[in-house]
């Protein structure tokens, strides 16, 4: 029986989360870090039982992890309900059998979009510690994953970072502005354990790096012309309206959690949030 990659990704979370909150001061009670937690897996429950779907609470974990490291909020209700809508979407928003949006991603849009501020991402509450352990974490994950879905990740970074620089190249902006701005836990915590969502990504490899360049380049249009924030969370949340199509132009074997057996490039991936 081969290795679960969400084992590694949870372990990842939730120490993140634990240092977070006892040394970087995340501002996530340990109370509202259970209430999101007890509601994403008490919805997967639900949702199991209605659908006659198995229980898999890894993956409601995995969500449930995300949005304790990236909502914040001052309303216990809006949290729970951020895990609910998460959880929720994935029994709900499907094509084909398929996962149109992120879980997490698509809690937080949503919540973003719908409660005038009261729902935000930090992206600064991280600090160099906190960045390069992550670093450090998700980079030796794509060796215990076999990164199998380390293509649209890198892909992701590699077009993030080559617009920012290039932004800046044109400016004539000192190196150290973008660099800074690319020192983001939350960017890591997005392209590793978000965009990489294997039963949300596009099947091909060819489709999956066209997806990513896709949801950059949106991103850096989002916060570089239109002057928004997170612009990555809200380039993909457009950006997987355009899976179905991508799947259909480029058509490849769909990833099952369960496969024995597949492909080198097939087998393990950065695990579904």
């Amino acid at each position: 029986m081969r290795f679960d990659p969400r084992y590694y990704q949870i372990a990842v979370l939730g120490a993140l989360l634990v240092y977070g909150i006892a040394a970087l001061e995340f501002g996530i009670e340990f109370s509202r870090m259970l209430l999101i937690l007890a509601t994403a897996l008490g919805c997967q429950v639900v949702g199991s039982k209605i659908t006659s779907v198995r229980f898999e609470w890894r993956s409601a974990l995995i969500s449930g992890l995300s949005l304790c490291l990236l909502c914040r909020t001052n309303e216990a209700w809006l949290a729970a309900l951020g895990a609910g809508i998460a959880i929720g979407s994935k029994f709900v928003l499907r094509v084909r059998g398929k996962h149109l949006f992120n879980p997490t991603n698509l809690a937080l849009v949503l919540l973003m979009l719908g409660t005038d501020g009261a729902v935000w991402v930090s992206p600064g509450q991280w600090g160099n510690v906190a960045f390069f352990a992550l670093l450090m974490a998700c980079l030796g994950g794509l060796v215990v994953m076999r990164a199998g879905r380390a293509d649209v990740a890198l892909t992701f970074l590699a077009a993030w970072i080559v617009l920012h620089m290039g932004r800046s190249l044109w400016l004539h902006e000192p190196m150290t502005i973008p660099l800074h701005r690319l020192q983001n836990g939350a960017l890591l915590l997005f392209a590793f354990f978000m965009i990489s969502d294997p039963r949300t990504t596009p099947d091909s490899r060819a489709g999956r790096m066209v997806f990513a360049v896709l949801v950059a380049v949106g991103g850096w249009w989002w916060q570089f012309l239109m002057f928004g924030a997170n612009g990555p969370l809200w380039a993909l949340a457009a950006c997987s309206l355009l899976t179905p199509l991508i799947d259909f132009l480029l058509p490849a074997r769909r990833y099952e959690w369960s496969r024995r057996s597949a492909a080198p490039g097939l087998q393990l991936n950065l695990a579904s949030s």
